[in-house]
């Protein structure tokens, strides 16, 4: 049997795979496993930007195994030290992730999608959260999603199940690009590429202040960053790269990032 998750690493980028057949569902096992390849992307200072994908040319993620469940499988049981799926409940991630979502994307397939910074998307995904069919609660989409499309197509996402294609998941803005699926891996490369080249102390403040700032409101979050209260913007403006990034600007020349 193949290993649920594989791995390759190019330079700073670190490419992750579900690779569970039929649909790429996901159990508590492989759940745990991916938990720990994030937290090790996490923790490696030589990596710089992960891409998540997975194998097949028709399903990206079917969310939560529910064969595994009849089998024995809690729905709340051990998901590893990140959460469903490995990412969404990881403290202090704090670099860029890409979904290159290669097919049918839908459960808590769609909410690893939502767990990270840019989703690429295939011309053939499509995107729901059926959970409501399988008497449960879609959690972490019930959370995020009102906050990232506009309220009533998220709720009607929520309460009906129903299906969207990639066109209007681009509309509603979770979808990034679209992309033919022969050049969706690709592009993401070419993205994690550019990101690689980039500032990481800055990436890892974008990220903290974001994900914070979500459940505040303006003053309080501006107050936060400019008495560097949050500890990604207290390493950045005391880095090397603060200095570098302006040395680079003054001398016309492209900035040397070290991350320190």
């Amino acid at each position: 049997m193949t290993d649920p998750i594989r791995t390759r690493r190019e330079g700073g980028i670190l490419e992750v795979t579900i690779d569970r057949p039929k649909a790429n569902a996901i159990d508590l096992k492989t759940s745990r496993i991916m938990g720990e390849v994030f937290r090790d992307f996490r923790d490696a200072p030589e990596l710089r930007v992960a891409i998540v994908t997975a194998a097949g040319e028709k399903f990206f993620c079917a969310g939560w195994d529910l064969k595994a469940a009849a089998d024995g499988d809690a729905v709340d049981g051990d998901y590893g030290i990140g959460g469903f799926g490995g990412m969404q409940e990881l403290r202090d991630l704090n670099k860029p992730i890409i979904a290159a979502v290669n097919g049918i994307c839908c459960g808590g397939g769609f909410e690893i999608a939502l767990s990270t910074d840019l989703i690429l998307a295939a011309e053939h995904a499509t995107f729901a959260l059926p959970e409501i069919r399988s008497g449960t609660v879609a959690d972490a989409a019930s959370i995020k999603l009102p906050k990232r499309i506009p309220y009533h197509i998220a709720m009607d996402m929520l309460l009906t199940g129903r299906w969207l294609d990639v066109q209007e998941g681009h509309r509603w803005g979770f979808v990034n690009e679209i992309l033919p699926a022969d050049r969706l891996m690709e592009r993401a490369w070419e993205l994690a590429r550019l990101l690689e080249s980039g500032p990481p102390l800055v990436y890892a403040a974008i990220k903290e202040i974001v994900r914070d700032a979500e459940g505040k409101d303006f003053p309080t979050a501006m107050n936060k960053i400019t008495k560097r209260q949050y500890r990604t913007v207290d390493i950045l403006y005391s880095s090397e790269d603060q200095l570098e990034g302006a040395r680079a600007f003054a001398e016309k020349r492209d900035p040397v990032w070290k991350g320190k």
